[in-house]
């Protein structure tokens, strides 16, 4: 859910943005202010369209290929329509550049988490900020609060599930390196070992013709399965506690990046301007409310 948003709380974010727009190379960018923010290497001049980017005068985004509802629309980035590339739109303006000085790079998931340079400023892709993840890259602060959720078919027996008990004999599975598979070791902790897939496009796959019977998934991208792609599948529930809740997407930067600050801080005016919660309601309101599994 968006914070709540006061207008003392607004107030301060806004000058938290002001300060690091107008702060000259020297200062300390506030990149340690959102919750999931790396240190970078450097401070950069957070002024409009001025950052150091791979490109002067462009910024590259990176996402994952294809780019999956109801993040994005069409498998297009560029068309501005979903809610991550709403977002990326949102903070490229933020940040001094206009749509058409936003590009688009194909960055797979596990790519643009792993260590080493990256070719985009920053990635936007459903990647969860976490400790093990910031070892290897930066993070933003966050911009979506989101809980893991369980689909399987109408037809099989984890669909009348209502704890956490009642899917421990359930062959789950969830793509590769994702905290969707950590909820399951983590908090489903079946008695059979998940099932483990490159893409969610194999994953439901998978879930079609048997081999699991049934999927973690966030739970915005539950909903537009059920709704839209495998429609003989229904949302089970949606976990919390570890692995399931308190979690946050977070923009992908590269390791020590003098971008790391100035993203955040624009993440953060999004968040307190109540953008954030505009775009969430735009593009992910189906998403309102499944079961609690405990």
């Amino acid at each position: 859910m968006p914070l709540p948003r006061t207008s003392a709380v607004a107030a301060l974010l806004a000058a938290a943005l002001l300060a690091a727009v107008t702060g000259c190379a020297a200062q300390e960018p506030a990149s340690g202010a959102g919750p999931g923010s790396s240190a970078p290497g450097g401070a950069a001049d957070c002024s409009p369209g001025a950052l150091p980017t791979r490109t002067a005068g462009t910024l590259a985004v990176g996402t994952d290929k294809p780019a999956y509802e109801p993040w994005f629309s069409e498998d297009r980035p560029e068309n501005g329509k979903g809610f991550e590339s709403a977002v990326a739109y949102a903070v490229a303006a933020k940040l001094g550049y206009p749509k058409e000085k936003v590009s688009w790079v194909v960055a797979p998931f596990g790519r643009a988490t792993a260590p080493g340079p990256k070719d985009f400023d920053f990635d936007i892709n459903q990647v969860s900020i976490s400790t093990e993840r910031r070892q290897a890259v930066d993070f933003s602060s966050g911009y979506y609060d989101v809980r893991q959720a369980v689909i399987a078919l109408k037809s099989s027996k984890a669909a009348s599930a209502r704890s956490l008990a009642d899917l421990k004999g359930v062959k789950l599975g969830a793509q590769v390196g994702t905290t969707s598979l950590e909820a399951i070791t983590g908090t489903l902790r079946p008695s059979a070992p998940p099932a483990v897939f490159d893409s969610n496009d194999l994953a439901k796959a998978a879930l079609r013709n048997g081999q699991v019977e049934a999927l973690v998934v966030d739970l915005p991208t539950a909903f537009y399965i059920t709704g839209a792609e495998v429609t003989e599948a229904v949302v089970v529930g949606q976990l919390t506690g570890a692995g399931g809740g308190g979690e946050q997407f977070g923009l992908v930067l590269d390791k020590g990046s003098r971008l790391t600050g100035c993203v955040s801080a624009a993440v953060d005016a999004l968040r307190a301007d109540g953008t954030l919660a505009r775009l969430e309601q735009e593009w992910l309101s189906d998403a309102v409310s499944a079961p609690v599994l405990r």
